[in-house]
């Protein structure tokens, strides 16, 4: 395994006092490396941030295809009993 920089790399117990301070510096840019009797053993290092998704509207063509009656019309008595799964008299 190659040499580390010992300038980013710290032992376990150093790691776990320093913590906070290791994790700015990772999340500034800068590698960190963790070692465990002194071989390089786990790597601290900024996570990518997450690309914003623009919304697109119709994405989903099938759901614009249902007829907008299907969305707005009143549930039946059936279809509320079966959503609501309390007794008959707690429901009122």
């Amino acid at each position: 395994m190659a040499e580390a920089d010992p300038q980013k790399t710290f032992n376990v117990h150093e790691a776990k006092t320093q913590f906070s301070r290791l994790i700015d510096r990772a999340h500034a840019g800068e590698e960190i490396i963790v070692a465990k009797d002194g071989e390089p053993w786990a790597r601290l290092m900024p996570i990518e941030p997450a690309a914003k998704r623009r919304r697109i509207p119709g994405r989903w063509p099938e759901l614009s295809a249902i007829p907008d009656s299907v969305w707005s019309r009143p549930l039946s008595d059936e279809e509320l009993t079966f959503i609501d799964d309390r007794p008959e008299a707690e429901r009122r």
